[in-house]
């Protein structure tokens, strides 16, 4: 597929009850295989209900790639200009900035493919919702391989977390990052802000790395971690920072998707089988698989026992970054 010299004309699209105008439709976007801002567009739609659960009512960073994911990424807090009325959003503060943002707010499909007609390809949503953004409802437990360690790992790490999850009585929805990592994600109460989320992150990190102590690090700064081992990245529960959302497409050549995932896929799972290319064929046998989460809400009161416990024996939480 090969990217015209000119601009291709505008289409329109019928998005549920909305028409969502595509400019420059066949603009290449993903070099390895050559699909296009188009073929983008339709990713997102084939995975509709998917990629709205996971985005539904969370203020949205959106990752623009106005050229192309080979072109200059364009980290977007606040909606675009020129938005149709029935797009929505919600106002988040940044108070270290004394600055507001008004952030894309996903209720509906259409939102999304507009978002993409702005050249959005990656979605980062808050864990936490407009009903109150300062209170998360999602626990978010990301395990980052550092650059030498092997995706065997992962998989190995992935299992304890499993573990300990089902001791917590707690339901994880695991998924690809998009990248080398896993994510699994914990629906919880919203009843904490998120420092203390961060706080029970940081206890349940320790807890998996005091029993797989060769494979996990939560160390805190880069420089001193073993190259080899896997970062359980706690901070990634803390105010305004985010992640690739379950059915994201990353801004990487071949567009790999951030894909849920059954628990019992992990030992065989390769992150780089999902693509843009091969996701919508998977959603439409298996749905989404993440469906359920909201069904599954866990207390933190343990872990924030654990943390409370940790604070005493004399380990020290880290500075947010």
């Amino acid at each position: 597929m090969a990217e015209s010299k000119g601009k291709s004309p505008a289409i329109e699209l019928e998005v549920g009850e909305r028409t969502v105008r595509v400019s420059n439709p066949d603009r290449v976007y993903f070099p390895a295989r050559g699909e296009t801002k188009l073929d983008l567009v339709k990713y997102y739609l084939s995975v509709g209900d998917g990629i709205v659960n996971a985005l539904r009512e969370r203020p949205c960073m959106m990752h623009r790639f106005p050229e192309g994911v080979a072109g200059e990424k364009v980290h977007q807090k606040r909606l675009p200009h020129g938005a149709p009325p029935w797009m929505e959003t919600v106002r988040v503060k940044f108070p270290r900035y004394n600055r507001t943002a008004d952030e894309l707010c996903v209720t509906e499909i259409a939102h999304v493919a507009w978002a993409v007609q702005m050249s959005t390809v990656e979605f980062h949503p808050w864990n936490s919702r407009r009903a109150d953004t300062e209170k998360p409802d999602e626990w978010r437990i990301d395990l980052d391989p550092m650059p030498d360690c092997p995706f065997d790992r992962v998989r190995r790490v992935a299992h304890t977390v499993h573990e300990v999850l089902d001791e917590l009585g707690a339901v994880g929805y695991p998924k690809t990052s998009g990248g080398k990592g896993i994510h699994i994600y914990v629906r919880v109460e919203p009843a904490y802000g998120f420092s203390d989320v961060r706080r029970a992150a940081l206890a349940f990190a320790r807890e998996v790395e005091r029993r797989t102590p060769d494979d996990v690090t939560t160390t805190w700064w880069r420089k001193d971690r073993d190259p080899k081992k896997l970062f359980v990245d706690y901070n990634q529960n803390a105010r305004d920072h985010t992640i690739a959302s379950a059915y994201s497409v990353r801004g990487n050549p071949e567009g790999t998707v951030s894909t849920p995932i059954h628990w019992d896929e992990i030992d065989d799972v390769n992150p780089k089988d999902f693509t843009i290319a091969t996701v919508p064929a998977r959603f439409a046998e298996l749905g989404d698989l993440h469906a359920g989460i909201d069904n599954d809400v866990y207390s933190l009161a343990t872990l924030m026992e654990w943390a409370e416990r940790d604070e005493r024996e004399g380990a020290e939480e880290p500075p947010e970054d």
